[in-house]
């Protein structure tokens, strides 16, 4: 996260239409009166959260959940963005790994998920009088395979950024805009999405990815995921004009090592190379539940 709170933030200039949009935010976040966000400190919640405080100042408070599929550093950058966006920030424990269904890691996880950190947004939302829970979902999020929004529609929680229409791309240029330093932050789903449907999620397990990944970044991988499959099986995935650099012989030979170290038993690249949502391959049509095909 620190590089990116370095990153200098382009000038930018918004089109008429985005700041419609943003105006439109703004008014319907006025019109709640008062708001709970659910912060992860990614590019969505932060900018739900930059809008909140503009339009309701101290009625407006971010709350992030904090588990053991939460990437190492994270959480610190969560509470360096609250700090430079001036809301409120509260941090709670979820525990959705206590869940047995959720460990089995079925193809919506996520829904279980989801359940368990709205569940606790809410007691969070009714112990400080606030009126809505909101999520940092976008337009974009509605076209993907997200089960965690049957959650949402389920718990009566609001997507003030879907509503208004505003896409991922758009919401970059509104970060920049409000001088966030997330406006080009890669996306950073929970570790959890890095383990294969049905491959049991444990803490140990995303302890070794969480290791993994930091490691490859600290030799200068950016995105970079590693995917866990049966078996012990480690599946790097970085951008394609980074392949032939992984290949070198003295980096693959060190990532091996490494990765062994940490507990993979086999080590793979994946010549695809880096792409969001890749474990989606793994779900078939017959095996989404029926509220979400």
């Amino acid at each position: 996260m620190e590089k990116f709170m370095q990153t200098e933030i382009p000038p930018v200039e918004l089109s008429a239409d985005l700041a419609a949009k943003r105006d439109a935010l703004l008014a319907l976040l006025r019109s709640f009166g008062s708001c709970l966000v659910a912060f992860s400190g990614g590019l969505d919640s932060s900018v739900l959260a930059k809008a909140a405080r503009v339009a309701l100042g101290e009625r407006a408070i971010a709350a992030t959940g904090v588990s053991p599929s939460m990437a190492a550093g994270e959480l610190e950058a969560c509470e360096e963005l609250a700090r430079l966006i001036g809301i409120r920030h509260e941090i709670f424990t979820t525990e959705e790994l206590q869940n047995p269904i959720y460990q089995q890691n079925p193809v919506n996880r996520c829904y279980y998920c989801k359940s368990d950190l709205f569940d606790r947004l809410w007691e969070l939302a009714q112990k400080w009088q606030l009126a809505v829970v909101c999520d940092g979902s976008n337009r974009d999020d509605l076209s993907d395979y997200r089960p965690g929004s049957q959650a949402a529609r389920e718990k009566q929680v609001r997507s003030p950024l879907a509503e208004v229409g505003l896409t991922k791309a758009e919401l970059r240029q509104l970060a920049a805009w409000w001088q966030l330093p997330v406006w080009n932050k890669p996306a950073t789903p929970c570790l959890a999405s890095r383990i294969a449907y049905g491959e049991q999620i444990t803490p140990e397990r995303l302890k070794m990815i969480d290791q993994a990944e930091q490691f490859l970044r600290s030799l200068g991988f950016e995105p970079v995921r590693v995917r866990y499959h049966r078996g012990d099986l480690a599946r790097i995935e970085v951008p394609r004009e980074a392949i032939g650099r992984l290949l070198d012989p003295s980096v693959r030979q060190q990532v091996a090592a490494r990765l062994k170290q940490l507990g993979f038993k086999f080590v793979s690249l994946d010549l695809e190379g880096f792409r969001s949502g890749s474990m989606n391959v793994l779900v078939s049509e017959h095996q989404l539940p029926a509220q979400n095909v």
